[in-house]
């Protein structure tokens, strides 16, 4: 298993790419769950696969979406030749507003629903974008790169995997995908189709890692059913459904079971009722006339009993439906009798956040339905007995394990080897990393930047994690403006300081302590000469800082102001 290739800084100049090779850069999904983003070039050319977003965790507050890092191609934007998406969901399209700002021409290939989606998000962004609609079985040609589009089955409809053919050779991503045998839209994974690319010869795949820890195979969207409907079936109060705002079939599951227990419908959430609006446009959702109506107001009139809301939320969301409710925040009161279904996966790094929102639920009243406790989701990702069946089947030359934490791509790459691939051709990369395919073989031979890049409300990348850490500090440490008046001539305070301090337990509120630290610096800082007030400013800071910590073991955020006197 080649965990690495050799040891470059990130940044350093890369090796050159030879004539007849191919250069794979994953710009984020690698280590992760979300970003999802790889850049292939070839002949001067490059083609981008997906582009999505990371959703922050608690320990960076304030940050509403994470993007992939776009230096490395910043200066090369005039030769992508196209961003290919494989699907609709967040983590492959939800970066490509913020890369079209820069290149708004780029010409997006997907499907009829993800470039629906897309060009939805787009419309709030002021960008029209040159869109290429494909489906499975066509073949387009990029630039340098001959692209074959091959269906696979997901969470949401009309994904696809994506054979990209080069001089270089034939590399099969996957996208997202499973092997789910009786899925509600009756669209299959193509295994033909990836059996005779294997009959090609497959020299690079890019598999799907989220479940490659997961024994045996996925369970079928199908099997859900009962548990959704013994839900409707013996709630007598409410039932408020939270999913993902892109999880198609989930709905439609949802939507039939209201409609058979005489329940009416309402969406909630502005990304719901967006994108159930397209998917009911475009025929993947099926609606039946009267079920579902306009807004909350009509709702209301109706008994408890023949309501049923769906909203967003089910991640723990602070400003989604479903948290606001748990907060009181929103027109919808939870109250006793009110079913919650939240009917979606638990993204890793989200539990928190989404068990604070379910026992406040469960506090005002409501019984919560999840994952935990019932059958009411299932994964749209492979599981390790598909992956392997994958393996068996393409017979790849190499495979770059792709989407997952490190545990998810080790576990990939095991399988791989485990189904006779040389352990050398088994490449556990990370974002960043540049992968070169020539004469038949994968190597890392290098790295790219590829941090984190920060969206906070409408500043793309001036959130640093300087900032985080600031913010950290407030929320957890507190905060002390200390106000000096000073005698520019003797260095000494005119009159003790003034402290103000937030977040802090009455007993810790007095600094007045700190003087004596405080006039130590100050002192100093005459002797030695110093007259730059930010230096001065530093030395009271770090006195102060070293008290605090000394006195109360706390390191607030410490802001000197210094006045002459």
């Amino acid at each position: 298993m080649s965990r690495r290739g050799p040891r470059r800084r990130s940044g350093d100049a890369l090796p050159a790419l030879p004539k007849d090779g191919l250069r794979v850069v994953p710009l984020g999904g690698l280590g992760e769950i979300g970003r999802n983003m790889t850049v292939f070039e070839h002949a001067g050319r490059l083609l981008v696969v997906d582009c999505g977003v990371l959703f922050p965790d608690e320990s960076q507050p304030g940050v509403d979406v994470i993007i992939p890092d776009f230096t490395w191609i910043r200066d090369r934007l005039d030769k992508i030749d196209a961003i290919v998406l494989t699907h609709g969901h967040e983590d492959h399209i939800g970066g490509v507003p913020y890369l079209l700002r820069e290149r708004p021409d780029i010409p997006l290939v997907g499907s009829r629903l993800t470039l629906a989606l897309i060009e939805a998000k787009l419309v709030e962004h002021r960008i029209t974008p040159v869109t290429v609609e494909v489906k499975e079985g066509d073949r387009r040609t990029f630039g340098t790169f001959d692209c074959e589009f091959v269906a696979v089955n997901h969470s949401i409809p009309d994904g696809l995997a994506v054979a990209i053919r080069t001089a270089a050779g034939l590399v099969l991503c996957t996208g997202d995908f499973k092997m789910d045998q009786f899925p509600l839209d009756r669209r299959v994974t193509d295994l033909r189709a990836f059996a005779r690319l294997g009959e090609e010869g497959v020299d690079l795949f890019l598999a799907d890692s989220t479940n490659a820890e997961v024994p045996g195979f996925t369970v079928s969207e199908g099997e859900l059913s009962p548990a959704i409907d013994a839900v409707f079936r013996t709630t007598t109060g409410r039932v408020i459904v939270s999913s993902f705002a892109s999880h198609v079939h989930r709905i439609q599951q949802v939507l039939d079971a209201a409609q058979r227990h005489g329940r009416k419908v309402a969406f909630v959430g502005r990304s719901m009722v967006r994108n159930m609006g397209i998917a009911r446009e475009l025929g993947y959702l099926t609606i039946p006339d009267g079920l579902v109506v306009k807004d909350l107001k009509a709702l209301d009139r109706l008994r408890a009993d023949q309501m049923t809301i769906i909203a967003t939320g089910s991640q723990g969301e602070p400003m989604a439906a479903l948290a606001r409710m748990a907060n009181r925040d929103h027109p919808v009161s939870i109250v006793e009798g009110d079913t919650v279904l939240m009917a979606s996966s638990l993204i890793p790094g989200n539990e928190n956040a989404i068990y604070r929102v379910i026992n406040e639920l469960t506090r005002l009243g409501a019984n919560v339905v999840h994952k935990g406790n019932a059958k009411v989701h299932v994964s749209g990702h492979a599981s390790a007995g598909e992956l392997a069946y994958c393996y068996n089947i393409i017979r790849p030359t190499n495979a770059l394990p792709v989407h997952g934490e490190w545990r998810h791509l080790k576990a990939n790459a095991e399988i791989a080897i485990r189904t006779g691939l040389d352990p050398e051709r088994a490449l556990i990369a990370q974002d960043g990393s540049v992968i070169d395919l020539v004469g038949g073989r994968a190597r890392v031979v290098g790295t790219v930047p590829a941090g984190l890049v920060y969206v906070d409300s409408m500043n793309v990348g001036g959130t640093t994690e300087e900032t985080l850490h600031v913010r950290r500090t407030l929320a957890e440490e507190g905060v002390v403006t200390i106000v000096c008046i000073v005698d520019p001539d003797t260095g000494k305070l005119t009159e003790k300081p003034d402290y103000l301090a937030h977040g802090f337990t009455p007993d810790v509120m007095d600094f007045s302590a700190a003087t004596p630290a405080i006039q130590k610096a100050l002192t100093k800082a005459s002797q030695d000469g110093i007259e730059d007030l930010e230096q001065v400013e530093e030395l009271v800071r770090r006195a102060a800082a070293s008290w605090a910590q000394r006195q109360h073991r706390r390191s607030p955020l410490i802001i000197p102001v210094i006045v002459d006197a």
